[in-house]
């Protein structure tokens, strides 16, 4: 059994982890670009996606419930019912694009917020004007993305991903600097660069679904279909605890950044430059994680519970092996990445020693990521909801206060002589992480034994 679902894995898991680095690389090239228009732009551009992905990413995280749904679906053999739930899922799509769309066009809450200087904040609004454009094609390719993988067919995401990366960056400068005879936009073309790149790429993909052969037995575009209250209200049950799950999560890192910035320049970017190294190791146990959310799903629907189960476990197995590994190379070369990032001592020096804690970090996320995924192959969505809540607002983001902010505890021969500063938020996340990962790890083995007893 081991070596068939490890080989399952890898197979399904490499190429989401390249389309999850193409789509992350988006904002690398983003913040790269902008940095050498101008300050003001580079800051508008790093405000702009906050409040986008802020808002986008529980919206995202809703539409990521079709995936079990088809999963299972497709492990059954019931393929003629996917194109069915592929179609109101789009309709879903369109519901939540129109609610992006209005806070992209109405956000002055969120931009009160940030204190932005009336120059910042302007391009701030260019620049949310502009993504505005993209945001149907970029919540209609999540459909495809979800579907797609569910059916063991993610190399498809992958070279639109990679494809929408290569036009990217010229897209990017053509917009920003007014070439070709076009006006120049600053970094307000970032957006229109990702608009654009995500309307080509969901016409590929759905083009794709159309005309190929190995994609019409699935009946997508068979006949149409109008909203079926019970469908939307099955996703909606299902992708509503994980779009809250994913707005606790970036709301807990976003208000941690906050909390950090409190204690000067040097401090904030040492945790920049952790936070985006952290983000860049999470997208290997993630891709792990989503391949696994497949597979089980899969296996549920074809009435397998102990491939389910077994799928799972090795899910956790493997992508705990790999992070150890990964947490001693990080650990052993933080200071060599730390100077990759900055030259200045001082924020080089706090940032290896965030570093150091990341590494830890790294080890429990891993857990938490396949571990959350393996249930919502199982369509288990809503303990995982108030478990992250509870832990990353809680022990996560209060912790991180305390211990971070505050004259807490006295210890110093324990490494607790509060406030840590960026190492208290840093070791509070480590804590919440763990809660969250060991609970939900817990309750997979529960869910998973449940599930074998009612086969027998």
């Amino acid at each position: 059994m081991r070596g068939p679902v490890i080989r399952d894995l890898v197979r399904l898991g490499w190429p989401v982890f390249v389309a999850q680095l193409a789509t992350m690389l988006y904002g690398v090239m983003d913040t790269l670009m902008a940095g050498r228009y101008g300050t003001a732009d580079l800051a508008a551009v790093g405000i702009g996606a906050s409040i986008y992905i802020t808002v986008f990413i529980a919206m995202m995280g809703m539409m990521t419930a079709l995936s079990p749904v088809v999963a299972q679906l497709f492990g059954a053999g019931r393929h003629a019912e996917i194109g069915e739930q592929v179609r109101q899922a789009a309709w879903l799509g369109i519901l939540l694009s129109i609610a992006v769309m209005i806070l992209m066009r109405h956000p002055a809450p969120l931009l009160a917020l940030t204190h932005a200087p009336p120059e910042v904040e302007a391009k701030v609004r260019d620049y949310l004007d502009g993504i505005f454009w993209g945001v149907p094609a970029l919540l209609f390719f999540r459909v495809f993305g979800s579907f797609s993988t569910a059916v063991s067919r993610p190399r498809a995401v992958m070279v639109l991903n990679l494809l929408g990366l290569a036009l990217k960056v010229p897209l990017n400068a053509v917009l920003m600097h007014g070439l070709l005879g076009l006006p120049e936009l600053g970094g307000a073309g970032c957006a229109w660069a990702t608009a654009l790149c995500a309307w080509v790429t969901c016409v590929l993909g759905w083009s794709l679904c159309a005309r190929d052969p190995d994609w019409r037995g699935f009946g997508i575009f068979r006949r149409w279909s109008w909203p079926h209250w019970e469908a939307l209200r099955h996703l909606l049950a299902i992708g509503i605890p994980i779009g809250a799950t994913f707005f606790v999560d970036i709301t807990a890192f976003t208000f941690m950044t906050l909390f950090i910035a409190r204690l000067g320049a040097a401090n904030s970017a040492a945790h920049q430059v952790a936070a985006n190294f952290a983000a860049l190791l999470y997208m290997l146990p993630l891709s792990i994680a989503q391949a696994a959310t497949v597979l089980v799903g899969q296996a549920i629907g074809a009435g397998d519970p102990r491939r389910a189960r077994s799928t799972g476990l090795r899910a956790l197995a493997m992508a705990e092996a790999i992070a150890v590994v990964v947490a001693v190379l990080v650990a052993l070369a933080r200071d060599p990445i730390a100077a990759l990032y900055t030259r200045d001592p001082a924020v080089r020096a706090g940032a290896a020693t965030l570093l150091g804690l990341v590494a830890v970090y790294h080890l429990v996320d891993a857990l938490q990521a396949v571990a959350i995924n393996v249930l919502r192959g199982y369509k288990r969505t809503v303990v995982p909801m108030l478990v992250y809540t509870v832990a990353l607002w809680g022990v996560g983001l209060g912790g991180g206060y305390l211990l971070g902010l505050t004259h807490l505890v006295e210890l110093p021969a324990f490494g607790l002589d509060t406030p840590m500063g960026a190492r208290g938020f840093w070791t509070a996340a480590i804590l919440s992480v763990s809660c969250a990962g060991g609970l939900v790890s817990l309750y997979f083995i529960r869910v998973s034994r449940l599930a074998l007893a009612a086969a027998h």
